[in-house]
């Protein structure tokens, strides 16, 4: 196993969350190290330079020298591999790797790890709260919330992390006790030149995994090299030995492992088919550490799931208001579009739009045509969408959140639903999804 030695050049390259973390991490191992970010005053610059006043700093560039010099090169997530100047300092020598490979070489205890282009979020934080209702001291990060290398910190029984795969293109061997790839659907084409490509960095998470719970309704779930891994299975659509599912659809219908009853769906406080599928792979992965059942049971009958995933926000008139303002791929934008379709007794009115990130649009064609009555678009994308999808939708293309729910409101009728699913990234108009989400928010309590 390597590690980072202490007669190495280490540079960690971007200064944001991850590279805040990286840098408090090398300074408890007391290894020396410098910084460099191509802007001239990255996110975390400022707390950086009160918390390590004497590490050497460079911003508003990639110093090719510098870089060059390095023995590692601990990148920050939201930087490509494929940046030339990073292209070249592998050429010159330089180890490039991620926080996350750091964490997989100094973690202590038993980790899960999950990565999918949906729902992700969802099954870190319900196993998290399974792993409580066991009793387990148990630390939850990643891609979400608290940095990886911070949770070390911790000193935890179990830790569970959210993995993007950003995260994954730099680490080399992951070695997860178990993990878990959801699914996937287009996203980040912007950084990627194909869907397999996307792929393959999803697929890293299976490195060294001990074992594996597998999404039999997801094809793209399996590892695509298997070396002894064992192996749990869960899914919607079929019931088969140990395999965690759902028996027969309708007012009846349990969570089940294999042919043994678990629990009923209508006790599960996550609402929606995609949810269930997510409370499936949180059992499996909860199965696979050890967790005991009852308590995962127990914590899937209060979990009610996070902000900005398909949450509910208000009734008005007969007409609900959904923000799943988290909704940044056509896929998760398509699960949503369909999970709110098939529980509404009316249709859905659909706010959508942003920066699509290179993806087509054309997979959001037939639920919209299947669920939607009217679209209601904005942003840089807009048109992507507006051209995706049938014209005989009525489309409304809006230049503002506040402008988006008037409309939506104006458009609906009792029984419909009013989803916020951008099917895109925020950045053109938001700071973030969640600063999207809460603008929606706030206009709909507004009405």
């Amino acid at each position: 196993m390597r590690t980072i030695a202490s007669d190495k050049k280490v540079l960690i390259a971007g200064l944001g969350v991850t590279g805040l973390s990286c840098a408090r991490f090398l300074r408890r191992l007391g290894r020396s190290f410098m910084v460099m970010d191509s802007r001239e005053h990255p996110p975390a610059l400022d707390e950086f330079k009160a918390a390590f006043p004497h590490v050497p700093c460079h911003t508003g560039s990639w110093d090719q020298s510098i870089l060059n010099e390095s023995d590692e090169i601990l990148l920050s997530p939201g930087i490509a591999l494929s940046t030339p100047e990073f292209e070249a300092a592998q050429k010159a020598g330089a180890r490039i790797r991620g926080d996350i490979d750091v964490f997989a070489e100094h973690v202590k205890a038993p980790f899960v790890a999950i990565t999918g282009s949906n729902g992700k979020s969802t099954v870190t934080t319900l196993l998290g709260e399974m792993a409580k209702a066991n009793g387990t001291k148990v630390a939850i990060g990643g891609n979400l919330g608290i940095a990886a290398l911070d949770l070390l910190e911790e000193d935890a029984e179990l830790y569970v992390l959210e993995l993007s795969s950003f995260q994954l293109e730099t680490t080399h061997l992951l070695g997860a006790d178990a993990v878990t790839l959801l699914n996937i659907s287009e996203d980040h084409m912007d950084r990627y030149p194909d869907k397999l490509s996307y792929l393959r960095a999803k697929q890293r998470i299976f490195l060294g995994a001990k074992m594996v719970a597998v999404n039999d309704d997801e094809v793209l779930s399996s590892p695509m090299v298997n070396n002894d891994m064992k192996l749990a299975h869960y899914g919607l659509n079929s019931q088969d030995l140990n395999k965690f599912s759902v028996s027969a659809a309708g007012a009846g219908a349990s969570i089940v492992r294999g042919f043994d009853e678990l629990l009923p769906v209508a006790d599960v406080a996550l609402k929606g088919q995609h949810n269930l599928s997510n409370a499936l792979a949180a059992l499996a992965l909860g199965s696979l550490v050890g967790l005991r059942t009852d308590a995962m049971l127990s914590a899937l009958k209060t979990f009610k799931g996070l902000p900005h995933r398909c949450e509910f926000v208000r009734e008005l008139n007969g007409v609900k208001y959904i923000n799943d303002s988290k909704g940044t791929n056509t896929g998760a934008a398509v699960v949503a579009i369909e999970s709110m379709g098939l529980q509404a007794s009316g249709k859905v009115i659909w706010l959508a739009g942003g920066e699509a990130k290179g993806a087509d649009m054309s997979a959001l064609s037939g639920p919209a045509t299947n669920y939607v009555k009217a679209a209601v678009l904005f942003g840089a994308d807009a048109k992507l969408i507006s051209d995706a999808i049938d014209s005989s939708i009525e489309q409304r293309l809006v230049d503002s959140m506040s402008e988006a729910v008037q409309v939506a409101r104006s458009l609906a009728s009792p029984g419909d639903v009013v989803l916020l699913s951008p099917a895109c990234a925020s950045f053109d108009m938001f700071a973030n999804y969640e600063q999207r989400g809460e603008h929606f928010v706030r206009e709909v309590l507004a009405l």
